[in-house]
């Protein structure tokens, strides 16, 4: 079974898309930004060069599995532990989605390579694409993003609002919010006129609701959160805090599995993946919604992260 959990994964219960089918397309923590809130960790591979990553024929052979087995996702995402854009064979993949379900596909990205015309292209064809503006400026876009070099903020606004007017199917715009850093005042106002320059279907706000990559990424209040909405205009929502919405038996079997690997002892994020055969995006879900239950705690030990139980679950 775990061959078969190499680059799909789920469905797993989501805050935006129900139940959503997960396609990871390059290796863990891939991805052409080293973003300080990152609930993955820090970037190992800070690149902007697209490839085929994966062999398509083995991921496709994986959804067609996922597929057939159930239960029915509400859509097929691209997304993962990474940038699905670095992925050079997008245009074939989604062809060959179309084959084999009905479902939408949605594409998770954080906008970096909409400037690029063969990234552009393939996402043409996709239902859904939310893309990440987390700054007004240079200055902040290098603070916040950590964007390879290769990328300028001009390049990644320009290439987002592009696609935006190119794209017939829905652009949801996402925008994570920082304590002190670009959720007030100056910085709050130029990305309000960006995301009205990009003119998106949807604004969605977030703020740091995992342990982020630095410490530093302090989360903004949920009161501050809704507050910022208003200056975004109609179509903002504030999608922070948001609870899973489903809990089938497999959720309860993958979480029990989680909760049984640190009664032994505490993990981090990666132990619990390579410990289970389970992917991270997956995981990520079930820590989160443990945390929040206080069925868990995590403490920093140098650049990582650890999840122990708390209390009376540890003495269970």
């Amino acid at each position: 079974m775990a061959s078969r959990d190499r680059h799909v994964f789920g469905p797993v219960p989501s805050r935006r898309l129900g139940r959503s089918l997960g396609i990871d397309l390059v290796p863990f923590k891939t991805c052409s930004y080293d973003c300080i809130y990152c609930q993955l960790g820090r970037t190992t591979d800070r690149t902007v060069e697209r490839r085929e990553y994966v062999a398509l024929d083995e991921v496709v052979q994986e959804l067609e599995y996922r597929l057939a087995v159930g239960p029915a996702p509400d859509y097929v995402t691209l997304s993962g532990s990474g940038e699905p854009t670095l992925y050079s064979h997008l245009a074939p993949l989604i062809g060959r989605i179309r084959k084999l379900t009905d479902r939408p596909v949605a594409v998770l990205t954080n906008g970096s390579l909409l400037w690029d015309r063969q990234v552009q292209e393939p996402l043409l064809e996709a239902d859904l694409v939310i893309p990440s503006l987390d700054a007004g400026d240079e200055a902040t876009f290098q603070w916040v993003n950590r964007p390879h070099a290769a990328l300028s903020f001009d390049r990644v606004v320009g290439g987002i609002e592009e696609f935006c007017r190119r794209f017939e199917g829905a652009v949801w715009l996402e925008v994570l919010l920082l304590d002190g850093l670009n959720a007030a005042g100056v910085q709050l106002a130029r990305i309000v006129r960006l995301a009205d320059r990009i003119s998106p279907a949807r604004v969605q706000l977030n703020t740091v609701t995992r342990p982020p990559s630095e410490e530093y990424a302090r989360p903004l209040p949920l009161d501050e959160l809704n507050q910022a909405a208003r200056l975004f205009g109609s179509g903002a929502e504030v999608i922070a805090d948001c609870r899973i919405a489903h809990r089938g038996d497999y959720e309860i079997a993958r979480r029990e599995e989680i909760l049984a690997l640190l009664r032994r002892r505490p993990c981090t994020l990666e132990d619990v993946t390579v410990g289970l055969g389970v992917h991270a995006s997956e995981v990520v879900k079930h820590l989160d919604e443990l945390l929040r239950e206080h069925v868990l705690a995590c403490e920093k030990s140098g650049t990582r992260t650890f999840y122990r139980l708390t209390g009376q679950q540890a003495s269970e």
